[in-house]
Formats: structure tokens, C-alpha cells, sequence
């Protein structure tokens, strides 16, 4: 690595860690209906859309009332999405005159952004119409980041409050979420993108004169190349910004309309884990006690940076393959080094592997490189990330609600270590709470295992991978992984544009959004309900080292017994086979 390879580390991860206070202190502000910043400007915005929706703000809810809400509104988005990319031939703004898209790959997009996935089987240049896009796509990561940051919300309520049967109002949480929040940000972030050259018109594709002519397909000469554009700075803002990842381009942002310098590639990863971590504070904030969301954002930040240290130092070592043809992968000056193969020279080995393990880290799925071409233990360890179940920042809401499931099931544990009721927050946990929580660490892995094994058994799965022996046994196992903990980045050697594949990655994603959902608003009704503990000379510290120590054990420990035989006929075993 050169000198600006770690410098570039050390500011993203310093300008990460800055952001935090103030941003999350702003959230808990708003998320609270005090007063703030931008009270002037969208407070009477935000009344307005309730008068017009019916929406008493000062109603609140139960935690069943609370998840029902989530689920019909849920439903709705589902069900206009679908709608509009079926009808997108005979709507407007389809300047590429774009057909409808098939049934099945509308309803596996269409579940994949109502659930925060973002997974696309599909090119959005050639397959979305402007209109689909923005509409339809761009309008759903706005909602599904804020349904996720709603049912934290809800958790947060939960052990903060005690002696009451409701956790807040579903339609206000994440009404305020999309107003305050993510359109703010958004169009703060576009702006800083469009100055770098992201694109962003109405007008349709471009023709240009090719240097040198080629053959097509067909063996016809090509002397002109069609050069797609569109309205893609807005959504890349909220793709990066809601942790949603669905790129407007095909190739995400390794694309130069979407990703076409250095300084916009570090605003786009920064934005992946921005609101993420912030919501660490917030939480603290919300809860009472802000040592707990700094343990909580500590945790998250260890297992990040170990992570990223090992996928770096994987794609610096270079491939062996090239390494036999006399490839120089040494970094130098004039290159990054390193394994480069699916890489953009303009990102280089390192800031490619950084981008990979944040969009993995949080549900975002976007990406600057292939991840099918990085070496395997550089492929492992996003594969890993996923297979830990988002909670290393995560998605916006789910990533946090998930990380405390795990803080329950740690809690508990140590509980039973030291012969005490274990306690967290001053809320007794309980049989029910840890059932919930044991839903929501389990369900990803069985989604995981089951795809993975029903898609290598049956034929419809084993005729869309393309690659043999181990390596199709990753893609195989990266899509379920993907899917099944609502990532939606992909290792791309795998066709999945089939009704086999569209149908079990949509009902993965499902699952995998509102099976985790929904336990976490019972936890938060349970909780609400308790009586407040005070805090005694037996009570378990959970807000110090250890404990932050014993909670990143528990997470590990998890991850390995739970994929480790899966991991070693995919990555592993193609690792040895090399060797």
C-alpha cells in the first residue's frame, strides 16, 4: 500500500466517526418532536401531510397496531411498484421506448426495494424506464429506509419507556424520517455529485462516433456507440444515503455517470454508513444513556476495521493466476497494486476493497468493483459481513435493531454466567424477549442455507451457474446471503434473471425484512410493558470494554458455527485448490 492508501483510510473512517454526534443528536431531536434546525422550514410541511393522510401525530400505537401499519403500507408500495413496471411501456417518460418488464422480475424488484434490498437481476439502462426509476424505484428507497428506521424507533421506545402499552406512530416515525432526514441529506448530497459529474437530465441516450470500429453479436460492423444517461444523481443519493444500493446504471457505481471521481466515490462510501452509525447516538440518546450507543457504535467500528484490514491485505497480495502470466502487482507510484481484475483503475485495489466491505457492512449492496473477480479471501469477507446479519452498522434501522438482538442474546447470556435475572437498560429480559431475538439471529441463516441448498439441488438452480466447482458454489451462496440479509450487492457470474431465482430471492428478501421486523416491535411492546429496574451492585455493566469485548465474541462465534461448512466448499476450498 502507498502512503495515500492509509491516508485515505484514516480520513474516511476520522470523517465517519465525526459525523456521528451531530447527526445523531439531530435525528434524536427530530425523532423526539423537539425543536430543531429545520423545524421552521418542514414543520408546517409535515402537519400538512398529516391533515391530508388522516394522521393524528399525537395517536399513538400498539406494538401489534404498530406492526400492522408497517405491513399494509408495506403491501401498497409492493403493489404499486409492480403496477407501474408492468404499465411502464404505456407511461411516460420512457424516452428508450422500454417494454414492460417480465412478471416475475417485477416482482422480484419490486419485493427487493419495498424490503431495503435493492438486488437487480436485471440492467437498469436497458430495462427501467425513466419514469420506473424515479417513480417507482427511487420513491420506494426513500420509504423503505425510513420504515426501517421507524421499527428502531419503536425499539428504542420500548426500553426507554416502562408501564405502557404503546411504542409511537408508525405513519409519524417515518414520515419524520423522509422529511427531516433523508430528503435533506439527499438533496445535499446530489448537489455535491452532479459538481463531480454525475449525470442528471431528462433527456434521452446520446450517440457517439467509435475511434475504432467493431463487429456486434451478429458479426455487423458497429461504427456508433448509444451512450445511456438519465436522471441518476438523485437516486445514487438516496441509494448510498438510505443503505439501499440500487444503481441506476447497471455496473452500480464502478459506472463514471454514477461514480466519476475520486472525491465522489468517497462522498458515496461515506454516505453508505453515515446514518447508520449516527443512529448508534441516537439511540444512546433516546434511551437515556449515550455510553451505550457509543459501546454499541465501538463494537460495530472494531469489527469494521479488522474486516476491511483483511480484504485489503487479500486484494494487495495480488492473484496468483496473473501472477503466472508476469502481471506487476506491486504498488508503486504509478499504480495501486494489487489484484485489479474488475477493478476501476480510477479507484485502485484498495478503495475498491474499503467500498466492499462498507456496502456489506451496512444492507446497502452497491458497489465500485466485481466482487466475483476480487481474490477468494477478498470475496470471503463481504460474503462473511452479510452472513453476521447486517448488524456491523448495517441498514438505516435495521442494522441497530439487529445488533440488539444480539446485545439481548449476550446480555442473557452472561446472565446465566453469573446466576442473575440479566438486565439491560433497567428492563429484565426475559423468555420472550430472547425467543424474539433468537427469530431474529436465526431466520437470515436458515434463508441463507435453505436457498443456497434447495437452488444447488434442483436443476432450475444449477443451469444458472455459469462457473464450475467452488467458485459457483460462492455465487450461489453470496446470493442468498445477499438476499437473505437484505444487501442486494451480488457476486455477478450468476444468471439470476430466471422465474426460479426471481421467486426464491423475492420470498428470501421478504422474509428476511419483516420475519426480523416484526419480532423486533414484539420486543418492543414486551419491554414498554415492564417496570423499570433500578440499577444495583449486581447489575452487569453494558456499557464498558468487557462487555464490548464479549458482545463482538458472540456476534463472531454466531457467524462461524453457522457458516463456516457452507464457507469451506465455496471460498475456503477454492482457496486450497489454488494452493
Amino acid at each position: 500500500m502507498n502512503p495515500g492508501d492509509y491516508l485515505q483510510i484514516i480520513i474516511y473512517i476520522g470523517a465517519l466517526l465525526l459525523l456521528v454526534k451531530p447527526l445523531g443528536s439531530y435525528m434524536a431531536k427530530v425523532f423526539q418532536g423537539e425543536r430543531n434546525v429545520l423545524s421552521r422550514a418542514i414543520g408546517p410541511l409535515e402537519r400538512f401531510v398529516y391533515r391530508i393522510s388522516g394522521i393524528r401525530s399525537d395517536e399513538e400505537m400498539s406494538w401489534k397496531t404498530y406492526a400492522m401499519a408497517m405491513m399494509l403500507f408495506t403491501l401498497a408500495g409492493l403493489v404499486s411498484l409492480y403496477a407501474i413496471e408492468r404499465l411502464q411501456a404505456i407511461l411516460p417518460l420512457n424516452p428508450q421506448n422500454l417494454g414492460a418488464v417480465n412478471p416475475d422480475l417485477a416482482f422480484n424488484t419490486s419485493t427487493s426495494f419495498n424490503t431495503n434490498t435493492n438486488w437487480q437481476s436485471y440492467g437498469g439502462e436497458t430495462t427501467m424506464s425513466y419514469l420506473t426509476q424515479m417513480a417507482g424505484l427511487m420513491v420506494h428507497q426513500f420509504l423503505s429506509a425510513a420504515v426501517g428506521i421507524a421499527v428502531l424507533l419503536a425499539l428504542i421506545r420500548g426500553f426507554a419507556r416502562h408501564s405502557v402499552k404503546t411504542i409511537g406512530n408508525f405513519w409519524v416515525d417515518a414520515t419524520r424520517a423522509v422529511l427531516y432526514v433523508l430528503i435533506p441529506l439527499s438533496l445535499i448530497l446530489a448537489i455535491l455529485l452532479v459538481s463531480q459529474g454525475v449525470v442528471q437530465t431528462f433527456s434521452g441516450p446520446k450517440t457517439a462516433d467509435l475511434l475504432q470500429s467493431t463487429l456486434d453479436a451478429n458479426g455487423q460492423v458497429v461504427t456508433r456507440q448509444t451512450i445511456a444517461t438519465g436522471p441518476a444523481a438523485a437516486m445514487v443519493a438516496i441509494k448510498q444515503l438510505g443503505t439501499n444500493g440500487g444503481g441506476f446504471f447497471n455496473v452500480n457505481s464502478a459506472h463514471p455517470f454514477e461514480n466519476p471521481t475520486p472525491f465522489s466515490n468517497f462522498l458515496e462510501m461515506l454516505a453508505i454508513l453515515v446514518i447508520p452509525a449516527a443512529l448508534c447516538y441516537t439511540f444512546g440518546k433516546m434511551a437515556g444513556d449515550t455510553r451505550q450507543g457509543w459501546l454499541i457504535l465501538g463494537v460495530m467500528t472494531v469489527i469494521f476495521v479488522a474486516m476491511v484490514s483483511v480484504c485489503i491485505w487479500s486484494e494487495q497480495s495480488g492473484n496468483p493466476a496473473l501472477a503466472k502470466l508476469g502481471v506487476d502487482q506491486t504498488a508503486s507510484s504509478i499504480q495501486s497494486g494489487g489484484n485489479m481484475e474488475g477493478k476501476e483503475v480510477r479507484f485502485g485495489s484498495v478503495n475498491s476493497a474499503l467500498w466492499a466491505v462498507a456496502t456489506t457492512s451496512a444492507s446497502n449492496g452497491s458497489v465500485n468493483s466485481m466482487h466475483d473477480s476480487f481474490t477468494t479471501i477478498g470475496g470471503l469477507i463481504p460474503m462473511w459481513m452479510m452472513q453476521l446479519g447486517e448488524v456491523v452498522y448495517g441498514g438505516a434501522g435495521s442494522g441497530l435493531y439487529g445488533m440488539l438482538a444480539f446485545v439481548i442474546i449476550a446480555v442473557f447470556i452472561a446472565g446465566l454466567m453469573i446466576g442473575r435475572t440479566p438486565e439491560y437498560l433497567g428492563k429484565k429480559i426475559e423468555a420472550f424477549e430472547m425467543k424474539m431475538a433468537s427469530l431474529m439471529v436465526l431466520i437470515p441463516v436458515l434463508l441463507v442455507l435453505f436457498g443456497t441448498a434447495l437452488a444447488v439441488t434442483l436443476t432450475a438452480g444449477k443451469t444458472a451457474v455459469f462457473n464450475p466447482g467452488p467458485h459457483g458454489f460462492s455465487e450461489v451462496l453470496y446470493a442468498f446471503s445477499s438476499t437473505g440479509n437484505n444487501n442486494g450487492s451480488a457476486f455477478a457470474g450468476l444468471g439470476t434473471n430466471t422465474f426460479f431465482y426471481n421467486i426464491a430471492l423475492a420470498t428470501a428478501m421478504l422474509f428476511a425484512r419483516y420475519w426480523l421486523a416484526v419480532p423486533a416491535l414484539a420486543i418492543a411492546g414486551s419491554l414498554a410493558q415492564k417496570k423499570s429496574v433500578p440499577v444495583s451492585s449486581g447489575t452487569l455493566p453494558t456499557h464498558t470494554p468487557l462487555f464490548g469485548g464479549w458482545l463482538i465474541g458472540v456476534i463472531a462465534i454466531v457467524g462461524a458455527l453457522s457458516f463456516f461448512p457452507a464457507l469451506s466448499l465455496g471460498p475456503i476450498a477454492e482457496r486450497l485448490m489454488m494452493r
